[in-house]
C-alpha cells in the first residue's frame, strides 16, 4: 500500500504545473501519514488485546481459587492447597491435602505401620526422614525441611505427587521432636499438623526387639546385609532364631526411661491434634486402622504391607534368661510385661 502511495506521489509531482508541485507534495506527504499512522496503530491495538487476553488466562491459573471441603470451624485449619514449586498438581490442584507425622520410637511397629499407610492410594509417608543428623541440627533445617514435605516438593518412593491427600513423615521421638518440643508443637499448631502416635504397650517385648535388631546390625546373618524389616518367613525365622541375653541389673531403669519418654511425648503434643495408637492393638485388630483414616480425612481402603513379622512366638522363647527376667520384674510395677502377649497367625 505503502509503494502505490509513492507512486502515485511521484506521479502527481511530475504531471502537475510547477506553481502546485509545492501544494500537492505536502498534501500528499500528509496523506501518506496520516494513513502510515492508522495502519501501525492498529496493529499495536492489536498485540495490546492479545496480550491482555493472555495476562487475564495466566492471572487466572495463577490466582486459582479452591473452595474449602465442607468440614467445621475448627477443622479448617488441618485442609490444604499446596503449590509446589517442582510440579504442577494439574486437575488435582484443588483436591485438599492433610497434614500429618508418625511419632514413635524404634521398634515399635512404625515400619510396619508407615507400609500400610501408604497403601493407600492418596497417601505419602515419607520415611523417616529426621534419621540424617544434618536435618535435625536447628529449628531453621527443621522446618525448611517440613516445609519441603508439606509443600509437596519431597521426593520419595511414597510420594503420590499431584493427587496426595495426606502427606506426612515418621518421626522418632530422639531425633530432635523432644528436644525442640515447644517450637515444634508451635509449628504444628500453625501449620494445622495432625500427629499420630504410636507405641507399644509390652516395652519388655520392645527392649528384646531392640537386642535383636542390634546383633543383626553386627552379625548380618541375611547374605551379610542388616534388615530391620523383612518381606518373607524365610528371613523372618533366621532372625527370629537369635536369642537376646537381656542385662537384667539394667532393664527396669530401662523400662522406666522408655515408659517416660512416652509420656512425655504425650505431655509435650497435648496442644496438638493427635491420635494415640499401640502396636499391639492394630495387631489384634485390624479396624483400628479405619480410625486412622478417618483420623485424617481420607478414604476407607483396605491397608496392606509385604513386611513379615519377625518375633511371632511366646515372650519366652525369645530369650535366654527368661527366668533370670522373671525374678527381676515380678512385684514391680513391669511385672505385667511377663504376662501380657498376643498371637499372631
Amino acid at each position: 500500500m505503502a509503494d502505490d502511495l509513492c507512486v502515485f506521489i511521484k506521479d502527481m509531482l511530475i504531471i502537475g504545473p510547477p506553481v502546485k508541485k509545492s501544494l500537492v507534495f505536502r498534501i500528499s506527504l500528509v496523506a501518506f501519514v496520516m494513513v502510515c499512522g492508522v495502519f501501525m496503530c492498529s496493529i499495536g491495538l492489536k498485540q495490546i488485546s492479545n496480550f491482555t487476553k493472555a495476562g487475564f488466562i495466566d492471572a487466572k491459573v495463577v490466582e486459582q481459587h479452591c473452595e474449602v471441603p465442607v468440614v467445621e470451624k475448627w477443622e479448617r485449619s488441618y485442609v490444604h492447597f499446596p503449590k509446589p514449586t517442582t510440579f504442577s498438581r494439574d486437575e488435582c490442584a484443588c483436591n485438599p491435602v492433610r497434614y500429618f507425622v508418625i511419632s514413635s520410637t524404634q521398634r515399635s511397629g512404625s515400619g510396619w505401620f508407615e507400609t500400610l499407610l501408604n497403601s493407600h492410594i492418596n497417601v505419602s509417608s515419607n520415611g523417616e526422614i529426621f534419621s540424617v543428623k544434618p536435618r535435625r541440627s536447628n529449628m531453621t533445617t527443621i522446618v525448611d525441611t517440613l516445609d519441603n514435605i508439606y509443600n509437596l516438593d519431597w521426593f520419595t518412593s511414597a510420594s503420590k505427587n499431584e493427587c496426595t491427600a495426606a502427606v506426612g513423615l515418621k518421626w522418632m521421638l530422639n531425633q530432635g521432636l523432644m528436644q525442640n518440643h515447644e517450637a515444634i508443637a508451635e509449628y504444628f499448631n500453625a501449620k494445622g499438623v495432625s500427629v499420630i502416635f504410636l507405641f507399644r504397650k509390652n516395652l519388655l517385648r520392645r527392649r528384646i526387639s531392640i537386642l535383636a535388631n542390634a546383633y543383626d546390625q553386627s552379625a548380618k546373618p541375611l547374605n551379610g546385609k542388616h534388615k530391620s524389616h523383612v518381606h518373607s518367613p524365610d528371613e523372618a525365622k533366621i532372625l527370629a532364631s537369635y536369642k537376646p541375653t537381656i542385662n537384667t541389673t539394667l532393664l527396669i531403669p530401662e523400662l522406666k526411661q522408655a515408659d517416660n519418654m512416652v509420656k512425655q511425648a504425650l505431655e509435650y503434643f497435648n496442644s496438638t491434634r493427635h491420635i494415640v495408637l499401640y502396636y499391639e492393638d492394630i495387631i489384634k485388630n485390624h479396624t483400628v486402622l479405619n480410625d486412622v483414616q478417618d483420623f485424617l480425612r481420607i478414604p476407607r481402603m483396605e491397608l496392606k504391607s509385604r513386611q513379615v513379622k519377625i518375633h511371632k512366638g511366646p515372650l519366652h522363647e525369645q530369650v535366654e534368661n527368661w527366668g533370670d527376667i522373671q525374678k527381676v520384674l515380678n512385684g514391680t510395677p513391669y511385672e505385667h510385661f511377663l504376662h501380657e502377649d498376643y498371637k499372631v497367625s
